[in-house]
């Protein structure tokens, strides 16, 4: 096992050479992590945690044929995208094949906020010309520049930030929004708040370039948009003369199950204009790409720029993307999604049975939120809660992470080789952590109790033992695993129990 430094050194050493505003996990008492296998992360001392988190690892950490796609490419060639080369075009036609018709010209980079932070500003079928507003569905995540700039994920921390060219549409969050699962046609409702903005930017002289949303909202909380929400945005936009833009960097790549890209299962009526995919495209290699109609790329070209970039499409790139492709088919990763998927929410379902903090359990495949609250009828977030379980689940060696608005939601998105059995440690290990902490707080506030439901806390396991040759765990190796000695949170962020 390769390490550098003790644990604590490597903690003073970022503390001093990596700027303050890049944050780790678990920043109380970060995970020191040296390997990984498949669905499995191990520290310094060769601990093995369940990685819940991991949607980049999107095939399992170091996949052995993507490493060695990548290996072998590295030993013949790399360079950039004006040198002829195949793997560019094998992979622009492996990822068509999954699209539908429309979109099939690729534009290929190293991060898939690139081209969507950039493009997004320019990318319309008619002109090209400023200004030009960007309607955006609340809430994406922002961490270039450009895109921070458009992303109610960052700028939401400095009211004066958002430019005026952006829009924020109300996210279309049926559990916590303004129009819930009671009422009669919540994707009218979303979808004609996005016309309302549409309007008002009309009247005030300003234009419509795009529509931006991810398909599924991961940042904003795992939010799954209500059928037909899609179809009628849509239509909206390019009346006025948009496009539309799916993002498909988290969501993408099979990991809903029911189909290769998220956008596709809110129904074969609806095709987005183009479409945005990243971090799970390499397996942790930053490859990413954005697919758009042949009529938009004209309008591109015409326009007179020319898009390069230094990495994207390079043969080293687009040789592990084709790895990840090839791996995805063979391992049958999607139907791996699916099943694993729905028995994971159906077990999370008999969770939120028994314990009043769950209030909504949503999602999609390996794409999975649970929402917790304080009161189940008023659905106040249960922040602190979230915070304290994603610790106290640390400790037994799965790694989760809080998110949405009120970093609530504990988010499920793991390597797509998560099995039954992951799924029946992870689910395990919740029930105990929640379990104690309701006791504690004296949250238990009349759950609705199954029958089927076991009531005693069984004591934690081992994670599952993973198939391979490296399934043993490493020997320890004696050094002080000390907490963090650096800046703490303030007070109270976490529960006690």
């Amino acid at each position: 096992m390769c390490e550098l430094y003790s644990k604590e050194d490597t903690l003073a050493l970022r503390g001093k050479h990596i700027g303050p505003s890049c944050k780790v996990f678990f920043a109380e008492d970060p995970v020191k992590i040296v390997r990984a296998r498949r669905q499995y992360m191990f520290d310094e001392r060769g601990q093995r945690y369940l990685d819940c988190i991991n949607n980049v690892a999107h095939v399992g950490h170091c996949h052995p044929e993507v490493v060695q796609a990548a290996r072998a490419q590295m030993e013949l060639l790399n360079t950039n995208s004006r040198f002829l080369h195949d793997n560019i075009v094998a992979l622009a036609r492996r990822l068509a094949a999954t699209l539908p018709p429309p979109l099939h010209v690729c534009y290929f980079t190293n991060s898939g906020y690139f081209f969507y932070g950039n493009g997004a500003y320019f990318l319309n079928t008619n002109t090209f010309t400023f200004p030009q507003d960007i309607l955006k569905a609340n809430i994406k995540p922002g961490y270039h520049f450009s895109l921070c700039k458009i992303s109610p994920y960052k700028f939401q921390k400095d009211k004066d930030a958002k430019k005026e060219f952006v829009h924020v549409a109300p996210a279309p969050d049926t559990y916590r929004g303004r129009y819930r699962e009671g009422h009669p046609d919540p994707a009218g409702a979303y979808a004609d708040e996005v016309k309302k903005i549409i309007d008002e930017a009309h009247a005030g002289g300003r234009k419509i370039a795009a529509f931006i949303a991810e398909s599924m909202q991961s940042c904003g909380g795992q939010i799954i948009p209500p059928k037909g929400y899609f179809q009628k945005v849509a239509e909206h936009v390019r009346r006025a003369g948009g496009v539309f833009i799916a993002d498909e960097v988290q969501v993408g790549f099979s990991r809903v199950g029911k189909s290769f890209w998220s956008f596709q299962m809110h129904g074969e009526d609806f095709v987005p204009d183009i479409v945005t995919m990243g971090k799970p495209m390499g397996n942790g290699h930053p490859v990413a790409c954005v697919v758009t109609t042949q009529e938009i790329a004209e309008a591109f070209y015409r326009s007179g720029m020319e898009y390069f970039n230094t990495y994207g499409g390079n043969p080293v790139s687009c040789a592990v993307g084709l790895a990840v492709l090839d791996v995805i088919e063979k391992e049958d990763l999607q139907g791996n999604a699916l099943r694993v998927g729905n028995h994971l929410t159906e077990l999370l379902n008999k969770q939120k049975a028994k314990h009043a903090l769950i209030g909504d359990v949503r999602g999609a495949g390996l794409f999975i939120g649970i929402d917790l609250v304080k009161d189940r009828e008023k659905r106040t977030p249960a922040t602190a809660e979230a915070q304290h379980i994603i610790y106290k689940m640390k400790e037994k060696r799965v790694l989760l992470s809080a998110d949405g608005p009120h970093r609530n939601v504990l988010k499920i998105k793991p390597p797509m080789c998560f099995t039954a059995e992951d799924a029946e440690f992870m689910v395990e290990q919740l029930d105990a952590v929640l379990t104690v902490l309701e006791e504690s707080t004296g949250s238990q506030t009349k759950p609705v109790i199954s029958e089927n439901i076991p009531h005693r806390t069984q004591k934690s396991k081992e994670p599952p033992q993973e198939n391979t040759p490296d399934a043993t765990t490493d020997n320890a190796r004696g050094k002080r695993n000390s907490a963090c000695s650096g800046k703490r949170l303030p007070p109270g962020k976490r529960l006690k129990t």
